[in-house]
C-alpha cells in the first residue's frame, strides 16, 4: 500500500505531504520497513553474522 492516495484524518491533506505530525509519522512508518519487516540495520547485520559462520564453518571442515 501507498501512502499516495491516503488522506489524513487530522489535517485531511494527503499523507504523502506530511503536512501534521501524524501525517509525517504514518509516512516514517510506512516508508521505513526493511525486507520481512526488518529495518536495513539488522538485515546488515544478520548478512554479517551469516557471512562469519560460513567463513567458521569453511574453516573448521578443512576446505
Amino acid at each position: 500500500m501507498s501512502c499516495e492516495h491516503l488522506v489524513c484524518a487530522q489535517c485531511a491533506h494527503p499523507v504523502i505531504e506530511g503536512r501534521c505530525s501524524l501525517c509525517r509519522a504514518n509516512r516514517e512508518r510506512m516508508h521505513n520497513h526493511g525486507f520481512a519487516g526488518l529495518s536495513p540495520a539488522l538485515i546488515a547485520l544478520l548478512l554479517v553474522a551469516l557471512l562469519f559462520l560460513t567463513l567458521a564453518v569453511k574453516h573448521l571442515s578443512g576446505l
